[in-house]
C-alpha cells in the first residue's frame, strides 16, 4: 500500500461525506434557517458576542479543536496496524465526530451561547447539569496531563527542541505587546515568525554551550517547569500570551500539514506497516489493551472528541454570523481534523515497524519483541539526538515527517533542522491547547466553587484567579508527574470520549426536541450507543487491569478513583436523559417551534 492512494481515498471519502451527510443534518435533522439572528447578532456586545467572517470562525474554531489528539492518538494507535487507525479515523469522523461538533455547536446556540453544562441543565434538570459541570473539570484535568506528557517526551534531555520552544514565550509576549501597541497584525506577525525561525536555527550553537547543558531537562525537571509555565498563562492577561501564542501556531499547524501533503504526494512513501499487526489481541508495548476498545479510545480527536463540546459552546457558538455556518465550522472542520489524524498516522506507518517499536517502547521493553532496527541508527546520527525509548507519540511523528521531507533530493542534508522544527511546531501548538485548556479549567473552578463561595465566581478578582489557577496547574501537574504516556493517555482517552458521549446525549435530546421526523435522533443515538459502550467496557479494563493492578506498570490508584468517578457521573447523565426522552416521547405536541428558537 502507498501513502498516495490513501491520502485520495479518504479526501474522497470525506468531501463526498460533506457534501452528503453534512447536507443532511443542515438541512433536514438542524433546519438551520438564516432568518433567525444568531446569538452573535442577537447578543452583539463588541467583545465575546461579534458576528464573524465564516472563515475566520472556522480558523478559529479548527485551531481551538485541533491539538495534539490527531497527531499523537493516531501514532500510538499504529501499534495495531495502519487499518484499523484508518477505518476509525474515517467512520468516527463521519458518523460521530462531525456531528457531535454541529449537535453541540447548533444545541448551544439555542441558548445564547452557553457551556454544555448550563446547556445540559436546562434541558435535562439539575442533577444532569451538576454532574456534567463536574465531568467537565475532571476532564479538562486530565486532557491538559495527557497534553503535557507529549510534550514532556519530545524536550526530554533535547536541548536544542527546548531552547526553540522556551523561545516562543518572549516572543509570543513581545509580538503580543507590539501588537496592543501598534495595532499593526502585519507587522507583529512578520516579526514573530522571522524570531521563531531563528530560534530553530540557532538550536545547533545553543545546544554547544553552557545554555544548552543548562536547559538538558530530565520528565520529572519538566513535569514540574510545565505545571509552572501554564499557571503564569492562566493568570496574564489573555492578550500577552495566549492569544498571540494561538496566532502564530496556527500558521504553523496549517503550514505544516500543507508541506507534509506535498511532500507525500511527491516521495509517495509506502507504508511499511502491516493491515494489522499481532497486537490487536492485547499486550502492545505502547498501549497493553486489545484493538478494541482502545483504537477508538487512543484515536479521540480526529475521529470524535468530547474537547471539541468545550470549544463547540464556548467561543465558537458567539461567532457564527448564521445558522447555515455551522455546517462549515462543526461539521467541516471536523473532517479537516480527521485529515490531519490520517496524516500522522501515514508519518508513523511509513517508517520501519522496528523503527516505530524502538522510538515508542522502553529500551528493555524493546528487547523483548525480537526486532531490529532498520533506519534508526543512521536517521539519529543525522538528527543528532538519541531517538530511541522517546516514548508519547510526538518524536515518532517528528521523524516520520523528516524521514518524508528529507526524501526530497534538496532537503536531503536537513534532517537536524526538520525534526526540531517539527518539535518545536508541536510543542508549540501543543503548549496554547496546555495554556487555554488551563485556564478553562480556571474558569470552571471559579464557577463550580464560586456556588460556595461567591467572590470566586468573580473572573477579574485577583486572589480568586491565582487560587483558581494554582489549583488547575497542581491537579493536572500532579497526574503529569506520578503518570506515563501508557496510563495518562488511556485516561485522557476514556475521559474524553466520556465528553463526547455526553454532548450526543445532550443532542439526542434537542433533535428529539426540534426534529421533523423522530427517527432522526438515531444520527446521535448510533454513535452514543457505541461509544458509551466502548469507553465504559475500557474505562473497567484499565481499571481492573492498570490501575488497581499491583503488578502492572501503570497501577495507580488515583486513576482508578477517577476512572470510577467519571463512569457513574455519565451513568447518572445518561439515565437522566433517558427519563426526558421518556418524557418528551410520550408528550404529545411536544415539538418546539424552531421558528421562535
Amino acid at each position: 500500500m502507498n501513502a498516495v492512494t490513501i491520502v485520495i481515498a479518504s479526501m474522497c471519502i470525506l468531501m463526498i461525506a460533506y457534501r452528503l451527510y453534512g447536507t443532511f443534518m443542515a438541512v433536514k435533522v438542524l433546519k438551520l434557517n438564516d432568518s433567525i439572528p444568531t446569538p452573535a447578532h442577537e447578543l452583539n456586545d463588541g467583545k465575546d458576542y461579534v458576528p464573524t467572517n465564516k472563515w475566520v470562525t472556522f480558523g478559529h474554531h479548527f485551531a481551538a479543536i485541533a491539538a495534539a489528539g490527531p497527531l499523537v492518538g493516531p501514532i500510538l494507535a499504529a501499534q495495531f496496524g495502519y487499518l484499523p487507525g484508518l477505518l476509525w479515523l474515517l467512520i468516527g469522523a463521519v458518523i460521530g465526530g462531525a456531528v457531535h461538533d454541529a449537535v453541540v455547536l447548533y444545541a448551544s446556540m439555542r441558548k445564547k451561547g452557553k457551556t454544555l453544562s448550563e446547556v445540559a441543565k436546562e434541558e435535562l434538570g439539575p442533577v444532569a447539569g451538576f454532574c456534567t459541570g463536574l465531568a467537565m473539570l475532571f476532564i479538562i484535568t486530565i486532557t491538559m496531563a495527557g497534553l503535557s506528557m507529549v510534550v514532556l517526551h519530545a524536550l526530554e534531555n533535547n536541548p536544542w527542541g527546548t531552547f526553540a520552544v522556551g523561545i516562543t514565550i518572549p516572543i509570543a509576549m513581545g509580538v503580543g505587546l507590539l501588537y496592543k501597541k501598534t495595532g499593526n497584525l502585519k507587522l507583529a506577525s512578520t516579526i514573530g515568525f522571522i524570531l521563531l525561525m531563528v530560534g530553530v536555527f540557532m538550536g545547533p550553537t545553543i545546544q554547544e554551550t553552557a545554555i544548552g547543558d543548562f536547559l538538558t531537562f530530565d520528565t520529572r525537571t519538566l513535569a514540574i517547569i510545565l505545571p509552572i509555565y501554564a499557571f503564569f498563562a492562566a493568570a496574564l492577561p489573555v492578550w500577552l500570551l495566549l492569544a498571540p501564542r494561538d496566532y502564530l501556531s496556527s500558521f504553523m499547524k496549517i503550514g505544516v500539514f500543507i508541506a507534509l501533503i506535498i511532500g507525500v504526494f511527491i516521495i509517495n512513501p509506502t507504508i511499511h506497516f502491516p493491515t494489522v499487526t499481532k497486537f490487536v489481541n492485547g499486550g502492545g508495548p505502547i498501549l497493553a489493551g486489545p484493538v478494541w476498545p482502545f483504537i477508538s479510545i487512543t484515536i479521540a480527536c480526529g475521529a470524535i472528541s468530547g474537547f471539541h463540546a468545550f470549544v463547540g459552546s464556548g467561543t465558537t457558538p458567539k461567532m457564527l454570523d448564521r445558522w447555515s455556518d455551522i455546517k462549515v465550522v462543526g461539521f467541516g472542520a471536523m473532517l479537516v481534523e480527521c485529515l490531519v489524524g490520517i496524516m500522522a498516522l501515514i508519518a508513523a506507518t511509513a517508517l520501519q515497524p522496528a523503527d516505530y517499536f524502538a522510538i515508542n517502547s522502553t529500551p528493555e521493553v524493546f528487547k523483548t519483541l525480537g526486532m531490529n532496527v532498520v533506519h534508526l541508527p543512521e536517521l539519529s546520527k543525522e538528527i543528532g539526538l538519541s531517538l530511541e525509548g522517546r516514548t508519547g507519540g510526538a518524536v515518532t511523528l517528528a521523524v516520520g515527517m523528516t524521514y518524508i521531507f528529507t526524501s526530497i533530493p534538496w532537503f536531503s542534508h536537513l534532517a537536524s533542522y526538520f525534526f526540531q522544527f517539527v518539535v518545536m511546531f508541536e510543542a508549540v501548538f501543543i503548549l496554547t491547547a496546555i495554556d487555554a485548556g488551563t485556564r478553562v479549567a480556571r474558569y470552571l473552578i471559579q464557577d463550580f466553587f464560586g456556588e460556595y463561595y461567591k467572590p470566586l465566581k468573580k473572573t477579574d478578582w485577583v486572589p480568586g484567579s491565582i487560587f483558581a489557577s494554582a489549583l488547575a496547574c497542581f491537579m493536572w501537574g500532579y497526574l503529569l508527574f506520578s503518570g506515563d504516556i501508557g496510563s495518562i493517555w488511556a485516561l485522557f482517552g476514556v475521559s474524553n470520549q466520556l465528553m463526547a458521549s455526553i454532548g450526543l446525549i445532550i443532542g439526542a435530546t434537542v433533535l428529539l426536541k426540534i426534529a421533523d421526523k423522530r427517527w432522526y435522533m438515531l444520527t446521535c443515538l448510533i454513535p452514543l450507543a457505541y461509544l458509551f459502550v466502548t469507553v465504559n467496557y475500557a474505562g473497567y479494563w484499565m481499571i481492573k487491569n492498570v490501575y488497581l493492578n499491583h503488578d502492572a506498570a501503570g497501577y495507580s490508584m488515583l486513576n482508578g478513583v477517577l476512572s470510577m468517578i467519571m463512569l457513574v457521573l455519565g451513568v447518572v447523565i445518561l439515565i437522566s436523559a433517558i427519563k426526558k426522552w421518556m418524557e418528551l416521547w410520550n408528550t404529545p405536541n411536544y415539538k418546539i417551534n424552531v421558528k421562535t428558537i
